[in-house]
């Protein structure tokens, strides 16, 4: 944490701008309606610095600030910068990270028009041009979780569920800008 008259050192420059970045796009669902209650984050990654930064576990957004964030080491999943506790979907943004090296943040939403396509296990087709601009088709929907996958690390198998939908569909994250 810094310290008035402290120096930052790189690590810290360098955590505080991830943070920075996280919280904003948190910020941009909130204003984009996206949000139900604490429900949905956004979390952002620094490769370099092999590192991410995710919203706290059921922190308010009308209290949350940059500071807040939680940054985590990509490969232990570790917080390495934080007071809080990560967000309960971290293993699942630590999956996709780890999975797909081209992404550089997850946005997990309960928008109410995504979740009734998600629970009537209907893909959103393709109705306009911007859709169509950046998804080639329909926006998929996972299978259903097994008992066992829901039962047994819930949030990393919820990961490996999208990971297996994306490598199988038409708008896998290669080519879609979501």
């Amino acid at each position: 944490m810094y310290m008035r008259g402290s120096t930052l050192s790189e690590d810290d420059m360098a955590y505080e701008q991830l943070k920075e970045q996280a919280y904003r796009a948190n910020l941009a669902i909130v204003d984009a309606g996206l949000v139900v209650l604490t429900w949905g984050n956004a979390s952002a990654v620094d490769r370099a610095a092999g590192v991410m930064a995710i919203k706290p576990s059921g922190v308010a957004y009308a209290k949350l600030h940059a500071e807040d964030m939680v940054v985590l080491s990509l490969s232990t999943g570790e917080v390495v910068d934080g007071q809080h506790r990560p967000s309960s979907d971290t293993p699942t943004h630590l999956h996709l990270f780890r999975s797909f090296k081209n992404i550089g943040a997850v946005v997990h939403t309960h928008s109410v028009c995504g979740t009734s396509f998600a629970q009537a296990k209907r893909d959103i087709p393709c109705l306009g041009t911007t859709h169509a601009d950046n998804f080639y088709g329909p926006i998929p929907v996972t299978r259903e979780m097994t008992v066992a996958e829901i039962q047994s690390d819930y949030e990393l198998n919820t990961g490996r569920v999208i990971v297996e939908c994306s490598r199988s569909a038409v708008s896998i994250p290669i080519r879609s800008r979501a």
